[in-house]
């Protein structure tokens, strides 16, 4: 069974504490929504579709705390809640796009309490839902002998379960495709290395883990036929923004004619922003002086340490989403899906 990253119990939150992995697999509860902000930051949760459960799960949290409370001594701790939330990370819009559904939802309600939490909880179970159509969907993208390459972490502990880019080879796995897997160390959280190469050797998937300046040359001597990856956003236009190193990736895939997919769910669609609009989060210099607790690099050099870059549309293949797979012109394709999506309400 896939690993479930995060539940709701009893006006609380569990979630799996990946900085734990993959030496242990250990279990942490929320209760407050500090500890759902300190969680985020510190990427005890992460990737783009679960860090938003998690922060509509954080107002649930404080929604059950003030369930006997009236309605706008709700509603107003609500919104404190989520500037606290909107201040964690920057770059993922899923963040944002759940916050705003749960307080929209709160504040049409004549019970913003149970409004609040069963929107959120209801958001957990239809991730599960979306992972799984969306892996069904990409697996038909997916032919016997492909080589993969993939990058950061993009399975269950990027969602609350399945995953994007990674649930879609794993199911191509299970359905008996041949397929072999190159899943780069992704520095420098190492999120390919902790957990993306966990999470493919549970499944018995047959795959590699490569330094993440080995991709070249990998792709070269290695027959890789797709790239298959994640998203923290896509822009209408088809521009997507991931995980640092994704826009090099996607230019040595181009100059080696190799096919290059991005998997998201359309929450993770930003119709509203520009390039301009999109701020890149920066993170600790600690992050890169150190894995783990040991220093790699003096202490008072200069450090750049951008958690994820800009990949324009021109070098993406396909855009595989819960609904189905969407080719260029991407603002054309994107445009046509959400007038689709719009009309079935």
């Amino acid at each position: 069974m896939p690993l479930q990253s995060i539940y709701w119990k009893d006006g609380k939150i569990v979630i799996i504490d990946q900085t734990k992995l993959p030496k242990k697999l250990v279990y942490k509860t929320l209760e407050t929504v500090d500890d759902v902000a300190e969680a985020i930051i510190s990427m005890r949760v992460r990737g783009a579709p679960l860090i938003g459960v998690t922060a509509a799960l954080g107002l649930a949290l404080v929604a059950y705390k003030y369930r006997h409370d009236r309605g706008e001594r709700i509603l107003s701790e609500l919104h404190k809640a989520a500037e606290i939330l909107r201040k964690t990370r920057p770059t993922a819009v899923n963040l944002f796009n759940a916050i705003d559904r749960v307080l929209e939802v709160a504040e049409k309600s004549l019970d913003p309490a149970k409004a609040a939490i069963e929107y959120a909880v209801e958001m957990m179970r239809k991730d599960i839902e979306i992972n799984k159509r969306m892996a069904e969907v990409g697996q038909s993208i997916i032919e016997d002998g492909d080589v993969i390459l993939t990058h950061c972490n993009t399975g269950s502990l990027a969602t609350v379960s399945i995953g994007t880019a990674l649930g879609v080879i794993i199911m191509a796995h299970r359905l008996g495709k041949k397929i072999k897997v190159y899943a780069t160390e992704t520095r420098p959280k190492l999120q390919g290395a902790r957990l993306t190469a966990f999470e493919l050797v549970r499944e018995g998937v047959d795959a590699y883990l490569i330094p993440d300046t080995a991709v070249a040359h990998t792709m070269k001597t290695k027959g890789i036929t797709k790239v298959l990856l994640g998203a923290d956003r896509i822009l209408r236009d088809g521009t997507l923004y991931n995980k640092i190193g994704t826009f090099q990736i996607a230019i040595l895939a181009r100059e080696m004619g190799i096919e290059f997919y991005t998997v998201a769910p359309t929450s993770t669609f930003d119709l509203k922003s520009s390039r301009a609009d999109v701020e890149i989060e920066e993170r600790s210099p600690k992050e890169v002086i150190y894995v783990s607790e040991c220093q790699i690099a003096p202490k008072t050099i200069k450090i750049f340490n951008p958690a994820f870059d800009e990949t324009p549309p021109e070098y993406i293949t396909g855009i595989v989403t819960e609904y189905e797979v969407l080719y260029p012109p991407f603002e054309e394709s994107i445009n046509r899906l959400f007038n689709r999506i719009e009309k079935e309400g």
